[in-house]
């Protein structure tokens, strides 16, 4: 007993200290429980922060979105496909009526017209009319004269110096299809033949015989020809009709003959492509 009472016994000075540091802790708990420690500022710019992030966020969202949709571009209505339907809103009622329409080889030839064929709300037709692009109005005249005389002969237009609306004008021709004409056309240096025309990639052969219903080659094009005999690799390569093997093959064959003489010879040459020689030669000289 006098072991325990030794070790808990406190002088007066101790348990001052003792009752002190009881004081102490109290009042240091009644601070904690009573003040509010947060700061108001720092929330208050957290907030404003949080807020112009957001804002920023949903701005960076919306131009996402906006990327992201397919853009359109003007069209030739006659010829709107169901998925360029579909992404102008229209139905799948609305899209069967303009089909039905065209089936029977009519044109819609105003947005007016448009309308009145596939029954579009006026609201839609609002939003929709400014990508319309009608072609020239040339060829459906002259489908309704020739309906209404038919002995009537039509004048032809020369097909190298057509544009991409009168191209578009004729049936199974549209902008893409017309666009092509005039890019292998410009590559060419122009048609010299009409059954180049059957080369441009996706044209169907029942639409180039549709076309030179409208269309002929007036004017041979005047194509400016490159001396086989002093042409460079590069030079022959860019020819039309001519790839790589073709070009490396004739520089061989110019090799063992050191000149030629004749464009006839080319026929000579191994593996040479002799169902486009007309159109090889159309580039070359031997002079």
């Amino acid at each position: 007993m006098n072991f325990f009472k030794s070790h808990l016994a406190y002088n007066k000075q101790q348990r001052n200290g003792v009752l002190f540091l009881l004081l102490l802790i109290a009042i240091l708990q009644t601070i904690y429980f009573f003040v509010d420690f947060s700061s108001e500022e720092k929330t208050a710019f957290n907030n404003i922060e949080i807020v112009n992030f957001k804002k920023e966020f949903d701005s960076l969202q919306k131009v996402a979105i906006n990327n992201s949709k397919p853009k359109i571009f003007p069209f030739n209505p006659n010829y709107l496909s169901d998925f360029k339907a579909y992404q102008l809103g229209l139905t799948v009622a609305e899209i069967d009526r303009l089909q039905d329409y065209r089936s029977k080889g009519k044109f819609v030839n105003s947005s007016n017209e448009f309308q009145n064929v596939t029954k579009i709300n006026d609201s839609l037709l609002k939003a929709i009319e400014p990508l319309f692009k009608f072609p020239s109005r040339y060829f459906k005249k002259n489908e309704q004269l020739k309906e209404e005389t038919p002995n009537l002969k039509i004048i032809l237009k020369d097909l190298n110096t057509a544009t991409s609306e009168e191209l578009q004008a004729v049936s199974g021709v549209g902008e893409i299809l017309a666009d092509r004409i005039i890019k292998y056309r410009n590559s060419l240096n122009g048609y010299y033949f009409n059954d180049q025309l059957t080369e441009v990639y996706g044209l169907k052969n029942e639409v180039v015989n549709r076309i030179f219903k409208y269309f002929i080659i007036k004017e041979k094009p005047i194509i400016s020809t490159l001396n086989i005999n002093i042409a460079s690799f590069k030079e022959i390569l860019a020819l039309p009709y001519i790839d790589y093997d073709l070009t490396k093959r004739i520089f061989s064959y110019k090799n063992e003959v050191v000149e030629i003489q004749s464009l006839e010879e080319l026929k000579k040459i191994e593996g040479f492509p002799l169902e486009k020689f007309n159109r090889i030669t159309l580039y070359l000289t031997v002079n």
